[in-house]
């Protein structure tokens, strides 16, 4: 097991602080953050949580962290079908649900579908079977050459959105699932170099037989987590960016 000393160094190079930078906004004198990462001083499980707070460390890690440190993980982490998540299921359900017609899917940590509403369905009519079988990973289903990736019309720059989103993801938390998957998706064929978009944000522009629809998404995160799984949840809802796109969804059959 790495040292916590050493888990601590790596998180805050991995912001690209000094150690005076984190001492300051910590309030913690910088001989004695110096102390714990080269291991002459041992911190206190308060120590490495308030370091955690400043150094924003996904709640796993924080866990993982304290275990370095010799000291019980102090974030709970329970499976979405345990009875204490019954309120978050509750929301994600209605959530989904007031999003019909137009499609909304939840996603983990490594971006594998966990719930989605019927509309999704606009999306991932045509995809081949292997990439629908659980888990369903969303980024590789848009991405490969077997997925959505043929009916995207504006794949480069949709695939640009992406990949920088996805290689921010692996910077923030270090997550070795999440490089190999940077890599993976990476070497996917992704169509022209990407132009800049003519409105607000890179659409996703998607072909349904004769017809072009157009979305924008957003993502949706639990405000203030104290448990792991729910602090790794993330829905991300697809809005029709014209009227054209708005009306087709709405024509579609209610499932």
């Amino acid at each position: 097991m790495t040292a916590v000393g050493e888990l601590v160094r790596s998180w805050r190079q991995r912001r690209r602080l000094s150690q005076l930078d984190l001492a300051v906004a910590a309030d913690v004198s910088s001989r004695h953050l110096s102390f714990i990462e080269t291991g002459r001083s041992k911190p206190s499980s308060q120590m490495l949580i308030h370091l955690s707070e400043h150094l924003d460390i996904p709640l796993r890690e924080r866990n993982a962290l304290l275990l370095a440190g010799g000291f019980a993980p102090a974030y709970p982490e329970h499976g979405l079908d345990a009875p204490p998540m019954a309120a978050v299921n509750e929301a994600i359900e209605r959530v989904l649900a007031a999003h019909q017609p137009y499609p909304a899917v939840v996603v983990d940590r490594h971006w594998e579908m966990v719930a989605a509403n019927p509309a999704i369905g606009v999306l991932i009519e045509g995809c081949a079977t292997h990439l629908l079988e659980p888990p369903v990973n969303v980024l590789r289903l848009s991405l490969h050459p077997d997925g959505m990736a043929p009916r995207i019309a504006n794949l480069g720059a949709w695939r640009a959105h992406l990949l920088a989103r996805l290689r921010r993801d692996v910077d923030s938390t270090g997550d070795a699932v999440l490089a190999e998957l940077l890599t993976e998706l990476g070497s996917y064929l992704g169509g022209a170099a990407p132009e800049p978009p003519p409105t607000l944000v890179v659409p996703l522009i998607y072909r349904r037989g004769d017809t072009e629809l157009a979305f924008f998404s957003t993502t949706t995160v639990f405000g203030t987590p104290l448990d792991v799984t729910v602090s790794e949840l993330a829905i991300e809802a697809f809005y029709p960016e014209d009227e054209t796109t708005a009306a087709a969804l709405r024509a579609l059959p209610v499932r």
